[in-house]
């Protein structure tokens, strides 16, 4: 099986949309796709374009796909408001003290453009398999959902929910089922999909294998979230990306009979830390970042 994994990065997750475009250009066809957070979003718009032209035509033109993606990308993320809305102190304050804070954004406006281009019929109907990553924040545990669950839509969103900067997402309205980012144990689902039988897997992370840090004002309250979320984030994405490479390493092997499959693996990561801010940033910069993430993934394949 042909997989392709897409890992986590927020706004990063334009870069990654770059980067698919490469892959796709070398001839690669997906037979599942696979995110975490921001990779989540772009997994869930490839595959419902990816079901809407199998509808209309019976075949998928990838190309095209992933055009869409980035345009999606150029005309919807243009600015912070397009992610989230700042919730006013006041409000803050008041959901603190009566115990039912809810996020420091309002992601309303996110969830809107979701549910605008993302059809749960049509992501059923659609010959590429999909599934998602997010954590359920009772228990602590990774669910990996797919759109044949009743309330997937809610998981896809729960996904890309970032915790504290964004509320947890309560699946079918159940409070005792309230999910968020899959980044909080896994950031590239490598290993599920190794699990599910992918064979012929090319990944693609947001964050470099090693990064040196500058200072930062650590008593601003977003910056120091981005800088927590950025220092975990990359731990769990080296983790995640070791394990699937050492992977073919550990087969199992009974009477010269190998139980496990030999998997092909192409990862894709940044060398150098992408450049965007989720606090400050318009729609030149997306373009940018784009772009940078296709030149990089060309180079890398070629």
């Amino acid at each position: 099986m042909r997989a392709l994994v897409l890992g986590g990065g927020s706004l990063k997750g334009a870069w990654q949309v770059g980067a698919i475009q490469a892959v796709l250009e070398t001839g690669f066809k997906p037979e599942m796709i696979y995110g975490i957070s921001a990779g989540a979003l772009n997994a869930g718009f490839m595959v419902n374009e990816a079901g809407r032209q199998h509808i209309d035509t019976g075949a998928i033109d990838w190309d095209v796909v992933n055009k869409k993606l980035i345009q999606f990308w150029i005309e919807n993320i243009t600015k912070p408001d397009d992610i989230g809305l700042l919730k006013s102190r006041f409000q803050l304050g008041i959901d603190t003290l009566l115990s039912r804070f809810d996020g420091l954004l309002d992601t309303n406006p996110l969830h809107e453009k979701l549910r605008k281009y993302i059809n749960l019929t049509t992501l059923r109907r659609s010959p590429i398999d999909l599934k998602v990553g997010a954590v359920n924040v009772n228990t602590g545990k990774m669910h990996y959902a797919d759109p044949m669950e009743q309330h997937f839509l809610d998981y896809l969103r729960a996904s890309s929910s970032i915790p504290i900067m964004m509320p947890a997402i309560q699946i079918g309205g159940d409070h005792r089922q309230a999910y968020l980012d899959g980044g909080l144990r896994e950031v590239v689902p490598l290993k599920k999909a190794i699990e599910d039988g992918a064979t012929e897997i090319y990944a693609i992370a947001t964050h470099p294998k090693t990064r040196e840090l500058e200072p930062i004002n650590y008593r601003s309250f977003f910056s120091m979230i981005e800088r927590i979320k950025d220092i975990s984030v990359n731990q769990f994405e080296n983790n995640d990306i070791e394990w699937a490479e050492n992977y073919n390493e550990n087969l199992v092997s009974i009477a010269g009979f190998t139980l496990n499959k030999k998997v092909s693996l192409k990862v894709i990561r940044p060398i150098e830390p992408i450049n965007i801010n989720l606090t400050s940033f318009d729609s030149d910069d997306i373009k940018e970042v784009i772009k940078q993430g296709y030149q990089f993934a060309y180079t890398e394949l070629r």
